[in-house]
């Protein structure tokens, strides 16, 4: 905590930028911080190493969006060209969600975030929604709706059935055990999910795209959903 503000651990994204492939860029979209700034909280993203020290340091773990998960994590291996995963952002991805895991502290997984989280608890992915099952959630214009389970926090901030954005080819399959499912596509895609007992929480759509300036009025503006994050950590940190 600084000055009453939880700090809120934000994996960053990586990028090969060498001839060699061998030196790499960590970048962090804004949206994620200013969602994590709007909400009460102090973002600190992430340099690829030190896991056990940001677990330490910080109240929070948001893990972002970004490239596939690697599929031996789940026992597969790629169906065809179109999974890309980024093992070099696993190898230091994996261990921080391990720390905050390890430490009881609450995490919030988007997107990739939520694939991680499944897959190191013990669950599969869908590795390509359109050749495994027919259905097109990659169109950054699509506006879907989606449907709650009773009892769960979306439902509480957003209600029976709203729209979300589509921007992802991969989601869960089966789900980790010690989950439960708390918000499906028409289609029946997990696009959200909740630990049972730890503060854990995970979505497949992206909210951070659909706040503040961003927020075009097609959806709930999410800024309530990263409010209760940034609370709820906030209250495990004074414990």
């Amino acid at each position: 905590m600084l000055n009453g503000k939880p700090l809120i651990c934000v994996s960053s994204d990586i990028r090969r930028y060498d001839v060699d492939n061998r030196r790499m860029i960590h970048e962090l979209h804004d949206t994620y911080s200013n969602a994590v700034f709007n909400a009460g909280g102090i973002p600190m993203a992430t340099c690829g190493v030190c896991a056990e020290e940001m677990a330490d340091l910080c109240d929070g773990l948001l893990l972002t969006g970004g490239a596939d998960m690697d599929t031996e994590l789940y026992g597969e291996t790629p169906i065809n060209d179109s999974v890309k995963p980024l093992p070099e952002r696993t190898a230091f991805e994996k261990p921080l969600f391990e720390a905050f895991l390890k430490r009881g502290k609450p995490i919030l997984g988007i997107c990739r975030g939520s694939q991680l989280i499944n897959v190191c608890m013990g669950g599969t992915l869908w590795q390509d929604l359109l050749e495994q099952k027919g259905w097109v959630h990659m169109n950054g214009a699509i506006r879907h709706d989606i449907y709650t389970e009773e009892g769960s926090i979306l439902r509480k901030l957003f209600g029976e059935q709203f729209k979300s954005n589509s921007t992802h080819h991969q989601a869960v399959k089966d789900l980790a055990p010690g989950f439960h499912v708390t918000a499906r596509s028409i289609e029946g895609i997990v696009e959200a999910y909740e630990h049972d007992t730890l503060p854990i929480y995970a979505t497949q759509f992206h909210p951070e795209r659909l706040t503040g300036i961003l927020w075009d009025d097609r959806t709930p503006d999410y800024k309530p959903w990263f409010e209760h994050f940034i609370n709820l950590v906030k209250e495990h940190a004074e414990k």
